[in-house]
């Protein structure tokens, strides 16, 4: 493969092209309505490459665009219009992308040519400009490290490229800065194997010190945003771990080395404080027997040779010489300074659990608990990230923690092979990828370990709890996902409190919840493959595809089984968004399609008669049966195993009828009379009505068509604008945004209440040829709109959500949260300005022992009024 200057250069992204349609394909299902088209031979996609070059690794970050997803239909603009939302409301030109974080052994550094080649990176990878010696065009990229300057011809010969070369320092703290400023969970603690995230204000950042643990070490006072001090450092780091190592057990890799280290017994090296005292601790001053006095003292004192040591106990002795040492000068130089914050980063840590325990460890020992070593997911990029941020007007320093969304695809799974770099572009390659996983003849096997993996070690300080039996060898790139930029991502506005906002009820930090929940998902995998092979018609590229993601799923669900905070903090939420989007990443896009289909139709068509029985009944009455009714519908839910058995007992309506027949009151939670209070007031008494209610939607089907729909009639009736919030993106047979608008215009065809406020909230301009392009400001209707939720996930986060619907909500004074996901698994306890309804009915036996305390089909009727 010749990579040279001058073979294909288009030139950069700085200048306009033509595109380069050679090889288009529809990417994903072509029966979408507006399915995307990828242009492999198209070079900007790619917009931003940067490097680390260090002595022992080159680290690289790179910034791929998103396609743009944005619509122009009539619909979209006229609620947009009547929500008032901007059109221009960001001034930087990323709109959105992914940041991909890769790794290569400096030594190897034709393999980082290659990648940069195989991905085009080189093709508009940062600014241009003429190079003084021709006309020739060269793309100019930001490198920092001494690589850079030692590495520029060879990029210039292979690549064409020129390295822009930034400095080191300052891009270590400018690549801190940003993450700990933007990333939710990037920091964490930990101590005897046990990870704990710390979420660290913005506002109370600085100062803290940065101990970079590369070749060598460096340790940083950083005050601010570009205010930093180099205070002290140490030649004693990585490259003498490495180096003693190779000389001492002949690893041919650094994590060879560090997988030795995993099978060692430091007492067979390391002269002990009992090996002194007979065994006994030296109490007096504080020590143990099992401290270490002299690393790799007992070489002094018996007769043998290099040969006579395992090469498991040198590597061990190494690793924890070296890393107690470094956090102890980093510990005095806290102290020296007054800092109360230690964040070490760096590839000598690599995500390597012991390294981590051992330099906490040294941390607490020395400071005698007062100090905590803290630590960043993306510990080795931090000189990439800072050179990548060096780039002018990207408008990366705007971006807030909420517009970062970190995915975790399964191009390259934690088990088996050296794969570098972010998930496979090529769905058939990674499906061959995938069918390399466990294979038992013809069934898909989901292998979860339901017992948590031992442990070993000595126990105590001294020998850190997670020292393990096995180690990854690509452990560093686990805890870095692929970051999602998503500028249209905003902060809830009707949080009440933001700080305190936990969105998952469920705490999975407790091994048993987790093992509960990974078994309920393992158990329901073989189901779920089937409906998403059934949406694809069966095929036999569907079901290899089926197979595929049941071993990625169950891949990511073993992973994290094994370490439950290997992808950051992890909820219930965020595991089942997991699910659906490995779903995606297999190409299956909504795998309940034609079920939601087939109960959409059958639920149309028993509407009319529910409605002409509503409008018989007095108001109070109504309201009651209202409420039951979307109790009632909300038990059709693909999601739960006691629900699915009932379906196969009789028709949707015959179910529905049957579950608001059992509605007896009181139900479980039971805030009905002081929400009706509300609503219709008391005696004469008659409240205003609710300006604007937002209604977070859950299931297709009867959960909308016999639930919501009508309760959203009836506060329409009342004068309250109605904006149904529903997914952005398919979740289990969750109805979604593109969705609504035609089940409404279905709806509105059997009710002149509905058909009036869909006209007047711009919903109905496809079906109803007298609607003008924009919103009727005389409309006699209060409109109802729809708006996406910004996610593609059964629950709710409220720290990240659309920009349509943070719009929405500046002018909302009353929230119905619906169903499971939305108002138990997440926000049961969440506060908010404006009154909030919560109504779900369980259908999870455990949830509801251990959280309300009650039994499956119990219902939850929780109105909180405005904090």
């Amino acid at each position: 493969m010749a990579h040279t200057g001058n073979s294909s250069m288009h030139g950069s992204s700085s200048r306009p092209q033509l595109l380069d349609l050679s090889k288009a394909e529809i990417q994903g299902n072509v029966e979408e309505k507006y399915p995307s088209i990828l242009l492999p031979n198209q070079s900007h996609d790619i917009s931003y490459l940067a490097l680390d070059i260090g002595g022992s690794l080159i680290k690289l970050m790179y910034f791929s665009r998103h396609q743009d997803q944005s619509t122009n239909d009539k619909r979209m603009r006229n609620v947009k219009n009547r929500l008032g939302f901007p059109s221009n409301r960001r001034s930087y030109p990323i709109l959105g992308g992914r940041l991909h974080f890769v790794k290569f052994e400096t030594t190897k550094i034709n393999e980082c040519l290659d990648f940069i080649y195989s991905k085009r990176l080189h093709f508009g990878g940062g600014e241009s400009r003429y190079s003084d010696s021709s006309t020739e065009l060269n793309v100019v990229i930001k490198a920092t490290g001494g690589g850079a300057h030692k590495f520029a011809d060879l990029f210039k010969e292979r690549l064409g490229l020129i390295l822009d070369k930034e400095d080191e320092m300052s891009c270590l703290v400018a690549g801190a800065n940003f993450l700990l400023k933007a990333i939710r969970h990037e920091a964490f603690t930990h101590m005897e194997g046990q990870k704990e995230f710390v979420q660290i204000d913005p506002n109370d950042l600085f100062p803290y010190l940065l101990v970079n643990i590369g070749s060598g070490v460096s340790m940083i006072k950083v005050d601010g945003d570009g205010k930093f001090e180099r205070i002290s450092g140490t030649n004693v780091g990585g490259g003498t771990y490495w180096g003693l190592g190779r000389l001492l057990t002949k690893c041919e890799s650094f994590d060879e080395l560090l997988e030795l280290s995993q099978k060692g017994d430091n007492r067979n090296t390391d002269m002990l404080v009992g090996d002194i005292y007979g065994g006994m601790d030296y109490a007096k001053i504080g020590l143990s027997a099992s401290t270490i006095a002299s690393s790799f003292g007992k070489a002094t004192s018996e007769k043998k040779g290099l040969e006579d040591y395992r090469p498991e106990d040198i590597s061990l002795s190494l690793l924890r010489m070296i890393s107690y040492n470094i956090a102890q000068i980093a510990y005095l130089n806290a102290l020296r300074f007054g800092l109360k914050r230690i964040f070490f980063g760096g590839f000598f840590i690599r995500g390597h659990a012991y390294t981590m325990d051992a330099i906490s460890f040294a941390i607490h020992f020395w400071s005698n608990g007062a100090a905590q070593a803290m630590f960043l997911r993306h510990e080795g990029f931090l000189g990439a990230l800072g050179a990548f941020m060096s780039y002018e007007k990207h408008g990366l320093d705007d971006l807030m923690v909420h517009q970062l969304v970190e995915r975790f695809p399964m191009g390259a799974p934690y088990t088996g092979g050296n794969i570098h770099g972010p998930p496979l572009r090529d769905l058939n390659e990674k499906i061959s990828w995938m069918e390399k996983f466990l294979q038992k003849g013809t069934e898909i096997t989901a292998p979860v370990p339901m017992t948590r993996p031992g442990t070993t070690g000595l126990g105590g300080f001294e020998v850190p709890l997670s020292k393990g039996s096995i180690l990854r060898s690509d452990a560093s790139a686990l805890n870095v996902g692929v970051l999602h930029l998503v500028p249209t991502l905003e902060v809830f506005p009707l949080l009440a409190d933001l700080k305190m906002y936990e969105p998952n009820t469920i705490d999975l930090s407790d091994p048993n919840e987790l093992e509960y929940w990974f078994k309920i998902l393992s158990e329901n995998l073989p189901d779920l493959v089937a409906k998403a092979v059934a949406s694809e018609g069966g095929t036999d590229d569907a079901k290899r595809r089926g197979d595929a993601f049941a071993r990625a799923f169950s891949a990511h669900l073993t992973r994290l089984m094994e370490e439950p905070a290997a992808y950051g903090k992890l909820g219930l939420a965020r595991l089942l968004e997991m699910r659906e989007e490995c779903l995606r990443e297999f190409h299956f896009f909504d795998a309940y399609i034609s079920i939601k289909q087939r109960e959409n139709e059958a639920s149309i068509a028993v509407l009319p008669d529910l409605l002409m029985e509503l409008d018989s009944l007095d108001e109070e009455t109504r309201l009651l049966t209202l409420i039951e009714g979307v109790l009632a519908a909300n038990i059709f839910d693909w999601g739960s195993r006691a629900c699915v058995d009932l379906y196969l007992k009789g028709t949707i309506i015959e179910i529905y009828r049957m579950s608001r027949n059992k509605m007896q009151r009181p139900w479980r939670v039971d805030d009905f009379d002081v929400f009706k209070e509300r609503i219709l007031g008391t005696g004469d008494k008659k409240p205003p009505p609710h300006r604007r209610a937002l209604l977070f939607v859950d299931n297709s089907g009867a959960d909308i068509v016999l639930g919501m729909l009508p309760l959203a009639r009836e506060l329409l009736r009342r004068g309250t604008e109605v904006v149904l919030v529903a997914n952005s993106l398919p979740a289990l047979n969750d109805v979604t945004a593109m969705e609504l608008p035609d089940i409404v215009a279905e709806a509105a065809k059997h009710c002149d209440i509905l058909r009036r406020a869909a006209e007047s909230g711009g919903l109905l301009v496809d079906a109803m040829s007298t609607t003008l392009d924009s919103p009727r400001e005389n409309s006699s209707s209060v409109p109802l709109m729809v708006v996406e939720n910004g996610c593609g996930s059964p629950c709710i986060d409220f720290r990240q959500v659309s920009s349509e619907l943070a719009a929405a909500a500046k002018d909302a004074d009353l929230i119905i949260l619906e169903g499971m996901g939305r108002a138990l698994h997440t926000n049961l306890n969440a506060q908010f300005k404006c009154d909030a309804l919560k109504l779900a009915m369980v259908k999870n036996q455990r949830f509801a022992e251990k959280l309300i305390k009650g039994n499956i089909y119990d219902c939850i009727c929780k109105y909180e009024p405005a904090n």
